[in-house]
Parts: C-alpha cells; sequence; structure tokens
C-alpha cells in the first residue's frame, strides 16, 4: 500500500516548496493577512498529510484500527485500499506519526501553560505596580503604568488589558497614541496570540524541520504588519510610523548594531511608503488557492475509494 507513503511525500514538498515560494513572493508584506492565512493553509496541508499518513497505516496494520476506519465502506472500496497487503513498514509509520502527533499535543499544552503562567505574573506585576485608586473597579480595559520606557502592549486574558506607560503618554503626540491602542487591538480582535502559540509550539517540537521555524518567525513578523494596517488605516501611515518610531528610538533599533526588535526599521519604511495593495480579484484567487492546499492530501487520501466506486 503506497498511498500513506505518497502523502508523506507529499507533505515532504509542500514544507519545502511553500516556504519557498512564499520567501521569493513581493506580496507578503504589501498583504500580510493574506500571508497569514497562506502560512497557515501550507502548514495545515503538512499535518493533515501526517494525519492521514497515519490513519491509513494503523488501519492498513492493526484490524482494530481499520475495521471502524472502513466500517461503513463498501467492499470495493475497502479492496481498494489493500488493508491486508502492508508489512512492518506500516506499524513503524503509524507509530512514529502517532508519537509526531502527541509530541505537538504536549508542546502546544506547554506553550499555553507558560504563556498563561507569564500573563499571571504579569497581571501580578501590574497590581503591584499599578494598584487600584479607591473606588475604581478591577479589570479596567487600560491600565496607565508608571514607567521611564515608553512602551504599550496588549495584556491578553479575562478581561484583556492594555498598558501604557506614563513615558509612552509624554512621548507620543497627538493621535499617535490612538493609533497605538488601535495596533494592539488589532492583535487581540485577529487572536494573534494563538497563532504565535501554536507556531512556537511547532517550533519548539519540531526543531529540525524548517518549515516550522519559518512559520513561527513569519508569524511573528506577519503580525506586526497586519496590526500596522489596522491602526494605519483609521489613523494615517504617517501617524503610525511616527508613534512606531517614538517608542522605539531609546532602543536602539535605528542604528547599525541588531536588536531584539530589528524589524521595527522595515516596518517603519514600509509604512513611509505609499500603499502598494493587491487588486481584491488577485487577493481572492490567493485566499481561494490557498484554501485548497490542504484539500489536496484529502482527494489523494480518497482517490482509490473514488476510483473503486466507478
Amino acid at each position: 500500500m503506497i498511498l500513506p507513503a505518497a502523502l508523506l511525500l507529499l507533505g515532504a514538498l509542500t514544507a519545502v516548496l511553500a516556504p519557498r515560494l512564499l520567501a521569493r513572493a513581493d506580496w507578503p508584506d504589501r498583504e500580510p493577512v493574506v500571508a497569514l492565512w497562506v502560512w497557515q493553509c501550507a502548514v495545515a496541508a503538512v499535518i493533515v498529510c501526517c494525519a492521514l499518513s497515519m490513519t491509513l497505516s494503523a488501519a492498513a496494520a492493526w484490524h482494530a484500527v481499520g475495521g471502524p476506519v472502513f466500517a461503513t465502506a463498501p467492499g470495493p472500496v475497502v479492496e481498494a485500499y489493500a488493508l491486508g497487503t502492508s508489512g512492518l513498514w506500516a506499524d513503524t509509520t503509524a507509530v512514529t506519526l502517532a508519537c509526531g502527533g502527541l509530541w505537538s499535543a504536549v508542546m502546544l499544552a506547554r506553550e499555553v501553560v507558560r504563556a498563561r503562567s507569564r500573563r499571571r505574573l504579569r497581571r501580578a506585576e501590574l497590581r503591584h505596580r499599578a494598584p487600584l485608586l479607591p473606588g475604581e473597579e478591577p479589570g479596567g480595559p487600560l491600565v496607565v503604568l508608571e514607567g521611564e520606557r515608553p512602551d504599550a502592549w496588549w495584556l491578553p486574558g479575562t478581561p484583556p488589558q492594555l498598558v501604557v506607560t506614563t513615558a509612552a503618554l509624554r512621548r507620543l503626540k497627538g493621535r499617535q497614541l490612538d493609533a497605538v491602542l488601535a495596533h494592539e487591538k488589532g492583535h487581540a480582535q485577529a487572536r494573534h496570540d494563538w497563532l504565535l502559540h501554536c507556531s512556537a509550539a511547532l517550533a519548539d517540537g519540531f526543531p529540525q524541520v524548517p518549515v516550522f521555524a519559518a512559520f513561527r518567525d513569519e508569524m511573528h513578523r506577519l503580525v506586526e504588519l497586519a496590526a500596522d494596517d489596522v491602526a494605519s488605516r483609521r489613523f494615517g501611515r504617517l501617524t503610525t510610523a511616527l508613534a512606531l518610531v517614538e517608542l522605539n528610538e531609546d532602543r536602539g533599533v535605528f542604528g547599525p548594531c541588531p536588536t531584539a526588535r530589528a524589524d521595527v526599521p522595515q516596518r517603519v519604511h514600509r509604512l513611509l511608503t505609499p500603499p502598494n495593495r493587491l487588486t481584491a480579484a488577485r487577493r481572492l484567487r490567493l485566499t481561494a488557492a490557498a484554501a485548497l492546499v490542504p484539500v489536496v492530501p484529502v482527494l489523494l487520501a480518497f482517490a482509490p475509494g473514488l476510483r473503486a466506486l466507478g
């Protein structure tokens, strides 16, 4: 039975080709939301290939799995998959992929637990550094924190809170503060934290798989571009760019030495460049084409059964 091997080969090709094609394309920075969708579909296709290969290998190796999987299938369909002709490789493939799936779940759970732990620590720090005033209700949407470094960040959770330092309030002028707030709210509304958790779990769980490392790096970069666009649509590209400069000027990000926020100069340059978006028709074509990528392994897995049905 070569179908599980074909699915693994398809997953490997997707994992190799998708990052290269996206790296060569000139549109991801212009359409970060579409690029986020394409990346998710590509990684989903790799995972679907592995899951289907695991299922079919387990069905071929053990009747306890194959029976429920093909319980309602007609006889010709079952014969088309040749369940009884597999060797030891089916057992090995199924067990290996099942262990990979279990490890992915463990890494995602670890990432979520760590994120919640960091969130609790930050909330405790906020309560210590910004205690409630008499009569103030806890869990307000905005927290002003005394600090000498201009900064602003969104703290997810229940309820979500936006934290702004007093230095940021002093540095940001006019609608720049509104642009920063819109940027952080853009992260919250799109649930970018879950994208970052999933990409980090895959990259940490499988550090030898380049597509997952690229997925994590691109998620960190593209979510910032997407949030920049949310702010710039409401308050203008120049205002958003100036707000980024004011928040990061003291961090040395505009100097010759690379820093942890080395992407900020590129983000500012992008905002100061006239927008060159794709047409709505091309965005729709890209979105639809990306949505079909995870469908391809499903069609491949169903192909023998569909042929048997005539």
